[in-house]
């Protein structure tokens, strides 16, 4: 099978450990754009890329390309996955895929429009050792899962001007970190029935820590730490009336766990032996996916996506944090 054709929308931190990890699994890396020449043309030569576009709209309109991974900071998601949808282009999109759940239905409703995969970027669903939770948890192992944690914590810079500190791109714990976390226990426990936020806030007035309690189909009960200020276990467990399992750190990254009786005997133990930072699983999933007819995912389909982007609005309702820009319809 001919794989997909990849085009990288944006130059930045994380499109090059993706790209680095597509070169590792084989993948086609055909194009990559930047706002500037120089920008595209450095990518291009890091990581063997033929073709480096000076802008978006140039990237979008390569027709050597099937598919554009959206890498720039979060209030952009929306309007370079529309530029990519509107070109003919199939989306992955970078976490959190918008800023907000109207944002997300409006790229859902257009990707359907058009007959496009629009995928959002939470690599982790598809890493190895997360399908293999799911398999002990569809078998039944666990029991009835009672309550599932999980943190997500790291020492990030504190300059006010860093992205992650700035409102105007998104800042806080919550759309960089939060997601993780958040996503994960959408993933074990399904949509929350009720949620429940408290945050602290940075000088800039972005989240610094945010925590949530939520409630979940049958009365299973969820909690969620991120912090941008401090680094912790970055643990989560899945914990079951008949075994849990506890997943080490870093448990979004490929990892090990281990599923614990309440007695505590270790009845399995899992190590992953990945040979990148794992996120190529998620593109090959895309290209699977898309040579299939496919035009969701079967692990994050869209509409969960549009679903935890609304819970991130809740909670941001919550703790009382509005991006800059953001139009009337959000909450």
């Amino acid at each position: 099978m001919t794989g997909l054709r990849w085009g990288i929308l944006a130059t930045g931190g994380i499109a090059g450990a993706f790209a680095a990890d597509l070169r590792t699994a084989g993948l086609d890396l055909a194009a990559v754009g930047s706002r500037s020449q120089e920008s595209a043309d450095a990518f291009a030569e890091r990581f063997d890329i033929p073709r480096a576009h000076a802008s978006y709209e140039a990237l979008v309109a390569d027709t050597e390309i099937d598919i554009v991974y959206v890498s720039t900071p979060h209030p952009l998601h929306h309007a370079n996955a529309r530029l990519a949808l509107e070109a003919g282009k199939h989306v992955l999109v970078e976490k959190a895929f918008t800023v907000n759940r109207a944002e997300a239905e409006d790229l859902q409703r257009l990707g359907a429009e058009r007959g496009l995969l629009v995928m959002e970027a939470m690599w982790t669903r598809y890493l190895p050792h997360m399908a293999r939770i799911r398999e002990i948890i569809a078998a039944g192992t666990l029991g009835d899962i009672r309550a599932v944690t999980a943190d997500h914590t790291q020492l990030l810079p504190s300059d006010p001007t860093h992205r992650l500190n700035d409102l105007a791109l998104g800042g806080g714990a919550l759309l960089d970190l939060g997601i993780y976390p958040i996503s994960f226990v959408s993933d074990v426990l399904g949509a929350p029935t009720s949620v429940r936020a408290v945050a602290r806030l940075g000088d800039t007035g972005a989240d610094t820590e945010v925590a949530t309690v939520m409630t979940h189909a049958g009365g299973a009960l969820s909690t969620t730490l991120s912090s941008s200020r401090a680094a912790g276990p970055d643990a989560a467990s899945i914990i079951g009336t008949d075994a849990r399992i506890d997943i080490d750190r870093v448990w979004y990254t490929p990892t090990s766990f281990r599923v614990v009786r309440p007695d505590g005997a270790v009845i399995e133990e899992y190590s992953s032996e990945v040979a990148g930072r794992g996120m190529e699983y998620q593109a090959l999933a895309a290209e699977r996916l898309i040579a299939d007819g496919e035009r969701d995912s079967d692990l994050l389909p869209i509409a969960e996506s549009v679903a935890i982007i609304g819970t991130l609005d809740e909670v941001r309702a919550q703790i009382g944090v509005r991006y800059p820009n953001e139009e009337d319809h959000h909450g």
